[in-house]
């Protein structure tokens, strides 16, 4: 068919546009880095992101949620969704992924903890196998003072209020 010929290439274009984050070093995004004495929590919800399943190449969408208690650096707010989107934008499962923006943003930014959650619908459960649309998977890596003190993790979270609708 004519509307086939082309396929195979749009389908390794989209793939290339898919993974593009493959391409990309997350400290990239680490110019924007400030000194401030600023001490108490900085939230950045309801970021979109997508990313593609390793396991069947089909994606997952969701917004990420990310905090941090600086200790004397602060991140530009742009960056914080870049770097998301830099890790997202790979074969991922959304449980490494949501580890790898806390762990990167812990190393780089040296804060006195971070918080992440994911939530995400992914396709190869919600159009395949099981056929369960409208199912969200729920994810997060708590680090520093957000996972030892619950009184810090109990303001973070409160934060977030992750929407649950």
């Amino acid at each position: 068919r004519e509307g086939l010929k082309d396929t195979p290439a749009r389908v390794g274009r989209m793939y290339a546009e898919l993974l593009d984050g493959m391409r990309h070093d997350p400290s990239e995004h680490l110019s924007s880095i400030f000194h401030e004495t600023y001490d108490e929590i900085v939230l950045l919800r309801d970021i979109p992101f997508y990313s593609v399943c390793e396991h069947h190449m089909m994606p997952f969408i969701g917004k990420a949620h990310l905090a941090y208690l600086p200790h004397g650096r602060v991140l530009g707010v742009s960056k914080l969704a870049r770097i998301v989107d830099a890790f997202a934008r790979r074969l991922q499962v959304q449980e490494r992924l949501t580890d790898q923006i806390a762990d990167f943003l812990m190393t780089n930014l040296n804060p006195k903890g971070v918080a992440v959650i994911l939530e995400a619908s992914h396709s190869c459960m919600t159009i395949r196998g099981i056929k369960k649309p409208g199912a969200m998977m729920v994810t997060s890596s708590l680090r520093g003072i957000f996972k030892k003190d619950p009184r810090s993790r109990s303001e973070v979270l409160t934060l977030m209020h992750v929407d649950r609708s």
